[in-house]
């Protein structure tokens, strides 16, 4: 489906020409018309899937064509990260290019700067706040925000935000705005607890499920199997294989270990060895991570070694290869981690380094990507040195006019 089939403004369409978007991801052909039509929805879909634009571009078209106060906040969208809060903030002004809509984006930092640009644009009723859900209580607890206007509520990568511990917030806001509102949830999961608050918030929801919690058939998944003291062994080999033929050069690497001096620890090693590594984790102030995620966005740092910190909300779209330095305990944080490759129509390669102690938790792994079924047939245990690699199987009340476009179509990349 391409988006000028869609019933989307033509200052939409317009954006979307400018920036060589023609054609829909799955999640976008079957998200946007729902949305359009006013219902509230619950939608699954995998990280790089295109669910951002998912919901910015009807918002703006409903923004364009219904009944709303211009002096009021009109809709809320609620991020768990920094990082997301600015993809999205990001992602609006491409798309919102020629709409008459202003937006602010709400996230924590060290820049008193930016919190008077928020407190700005929340007393003054910006038409859209893009909004992690500690700073927008933060706001909320010290000025007198209005959120009588609010028509739109809706809430990306959900499970996060659940997983962080903001499920109170989100409550707190939640009965600050009006119960005739439209209300969007966006998940890479669907656990329980995300079906009880999407019961708790959402009104006769329409589900939207596309390739629930697997990762991308373009993503080469290998793991190897290791004592835990030569796992830096494996690291060094792994990224010397990865080296381009004929360059001793790396492109892009992300390795995700599970505790904070892990990184720290590892970093340090391979910059012993003249790598160009940079850590990023929770001790490092806001500003710090900002510059380390530019220079690894720009090319400038070749390996990134990271806590689940960048494993969501991190839109770089080619990275080539991630590596697991620890297998994450909880399957799903397997799928968003080596999500970070394989992105905008590209393909990735992710290895997983699994030692004895990691066994109970690759086991779970393979079972929740395969459905019960063993991914490996290994009999080997956990000290040999094998290598295997497997793939994962596993209408709107108004019309916009159009342009009439047609003839050659571009093609087009997943969008965040």
């Amino acid at each position: 489906m391409y988006f000028d089939e869609l019933a989307l403004s033509d200052e939409v369409l317009d954006a979307l020409w400018d920036m060589h978007f023609d054609e829909c991801t799955p999640v976008q052909a079957q998200t946007i018309p729902v949305i359009l039509e006013g219902h509230d929805v619950i939608s699954c879909a995998q990280t790089g899937t295109g669910k951002t634009a998912a919901y910015i571009l009807p918002l703006l078209t409903n923004l364009a064509f219904d009944n709303h106060d211009p002096d009021k906040l009109n809709a809320i969208i609620m991020a768990p990260t920094r990082e997301l809060a600015q993809q999205i903030d990001q992602q609006m002004e491409g798309f919102g290019y020629y709409v008459p809509f202003s937006s602010v984006a709400i996230y924590g930092g060290k820049d008193n700067g930016a919190w008077g640009t928020q407190v700005t644009g929340l007393q003054r009723g910006a038409d859209i706040v893009i909004a992690t859900p500690g700073r927008l209580l933060s706001q909320m607890n010290i000025y007198d925000v209005d959120f009588s206007g609010v028509k739109y509520f809706i809430l990306d990568e959900a499970d996060r935000m659940l997983d962080m511990g903001f499920y109170d917030d989100i409550m707190t806001i939640v009965r600050k705005l009006p119960k005739d509102r439209q209300t969007l949830l966006f998940s890479a999961t669907m656990p329980p607890k995300i079906r009880q608050l999407a019961r708790t918030i959402l009104h006769d929801p329409v589900e939207v499920q596309i390739a629930v919690s697997r990762p991308p058939e373009t993503i080469k998944q290998m793991h190897e199997f290791v004592d835990e003291g030569k796992k830096v062994e494996a690291v060094l080999k792994t990224l010397q294989e990865a080296k381009g033929e004929g360059t001793n050069e790396l492109k892009k690497v992300i390795i995700f270990a599970g505790k904070k001096q892990r990184v720290k620890d590892l970093t340090r090693t391979l910059r012993s060895l003249n790598m160009d590594a940079r850590a990023m984790h929770s001790d490092l102030e806001q500003s710090e991570r900002d510059q380390v995620m530019l220079d690894f966005r720009n090319g400038k740092v070749a390996v990134l070694v990271a806590t689940d910190v960048v494993s969501r909300g991190i839109d770089v779209t080619d990275v080539p290869l991630v590596i697991n330095y620890d297998v994450p305990h909880d399957p799903e944080d397997y799928v968003h981690r080596i999500g970070r490759t394989a992105r905008a129509e590209n393909s990735g390669e992710a290895m997983t380094l699994v030692s004895p102690d990691d066994m109970h938790y690759w086991k779970r792994i393979e079972r929740f990507l395969t459905d019960g079924e063993s991914a490996t047939h290994s009999d080997k245990g956990c000290s040999g040195g094998s290598r295997r690699s497997w793939r994962n199987r596993g209408g709107h009340p108004h019309k916009s006019k159009g342009r009439g476009r047609g003839g050659h179509r571009r093609a087009s990349k997943p969008q965040s």
